[in-house]
This record gives structure tokens, C-alpha cells and sequence, in this order.
């Protein structure tokens, strides 16, 4: 079960000092990657001594893990958030890929260090991401399963449409931006096209060839 977020606001720290120390730690991690990061450097990008990061993070993990709780809450909100389920599932699933893709690019630090660092949480602190992660892949799931019920979508097989389209838009945290994409809305709307032929949609939106 997703943790509350009252629990959420208590693991992430709701001070600004708090708050300034998980964007220093974000850039530092995005750049270096965790292991290569000490907290000590984390400090010292904020002109702080590594003791008066430990009232908020007792450890460089529990800073991860805030940093990681805080991603993808805000991705599987963002996505949740766009899905309208009175909507067709066409233009559903083109909302909250949409929605996704934009997310991870316009986020690109802190979506790199919570989706490409979370080997080095704890096993509880991975379980409580974990439960999220399926949380939002069901979001697509169930938008995919409404859209063959449909006979909006003809997928070959759902389980691995949801892994396509949330493993593509994870991805984009690793390279964005690039010289052929660094506008989130363009890379979406590239996105959303694979996105609904990967599930054979029928009324599919044709790509802007202009990006």
C-alpha cells in the first residue's frame, strides 16, 4: 500500500534547509551518481558543515530515499492527475503519457537520481518505492485493458505495453536533453505516437514531422 502523505511529508522533511539539501544532493547525485558522492560534498555545495545536514538526514541513504519517495509520488500524482476515465481511452492514454514523458524531461536531475539509484536503498526503503512504481504502471495498465475492452486498442500484450511505454519514459531522465530533443512537449508528443502504436490503436495522431 502506497504510504500516506502525511508519512511522505515526515520521510522527506517539510523545513527549507530540508528541502534546499535534497536539491543540493540531487545535483550532486545526478552528476557523480550516489556512491560517488559523499555527504560531506553535499554540505559543502550549500556552504554547510556535514553536521548540520544529519538533523534532517540522518544518513546519505535517508536522503536518497527522500529524494526517491518525492519523484515518484509526483510522477504517479501527474499521471493520475491527467487520466480522465470519461474520457476515450485513446485520448487517455495520450494525456497521461504525455503527462509522463513531460515529467521525467522537465525533472530530468531528480528523475535520474530516483529511478537510476534505487539499488542503493535500503530493502524497506525499496519496498515503499517499489509499491509506488506498480502503482503508476497500473494507472496505464488500466487505461490499456479499458481500450481493448473498447476496441480502441488491439495490443499484442498489455503487461508488456505498460513495460514499454513506463521503461521509454524513465529512459529520458538518462539522456534529456539532447540536440535532437530539448523541448519536453515535442518529445512527448513523439512519445504519445509510439506509445499508441505499441497498443494498435486505431485512431492514432499523426506525428508533426516540424520537431
Amino acid at each position: 500500500m502506497n504510504a500516506p502523505q502525511s508519512a511522505v511529508a515526515s520521510e522527506l522533511g517539510t523545513s527549507k534547509a530540508a528541502a534546499r539539501i535534497r536539491a543540493a544532493a540531487i545535483e550532486v547525485f545526478a552528476a557523480k551518481g550516489y556512491g560517488a558522492t559523499t555527504t560531506r560534498e553535499i554540505a559543502a555545495s550549500l556552504d554547510m558543515s556535514p553536521g548540520a545536514v544529519y538533523p534532517h538526514y540522518k544518513t546519505k541513504e535517508s536522503l536518497l530515499y527522500a529524494i526517491s519517495l518525492e519523484g515518484h509520488h509526483a510522477v504517479l500524482t501527474a499521471i493520475t492527475a491527467a487520466d480522465r476515465p470519461d474520457l476515450s481511452a485513446t485520448d487517455r492514454l495520450t494525456s497521461t503519457v504525455n503527462a509522463y514523458v513531460t515529467w521525467h524531461a522537465d525533472n530530468y536531475a531528480s528523475a535520474r537520481v530516483a529511478q537510476y539509484e534505487l539499488r542503493s536503498l535500503s530493502h524497506d526503503h525499496f519496498a515503499v518505492v517499489a509499491d509506488i512504481r506498480r502503482s503508476t504502471s497500473k494507472v496505464f495498465k488500466r487505461i490499456i485493458e479499458a481500450g481493448a475492452a473498447s476496441g480502441d486498442f488491439q495490443p499484442l500484450d498489455i503487461e508488456a505495453a505498460v513495460l514499454a511505454i513506463t521503461s521509454l519514459g524513465v529512459d529520458v531522465s538518462r539522456w534529456f536533453p539532447s540536440h535532437a530533443y530539448s523541448d519536453p512537449d515535442a518529445l512527448a508528443a513523439r512519445y504519445v505516437e509510439l506509445a499508441l502504436r505499441m497498443v494498435g490503436c486505431a485512431d492514432r495522431r499523426p506525428i508533426d514531422e516540424s520537431y
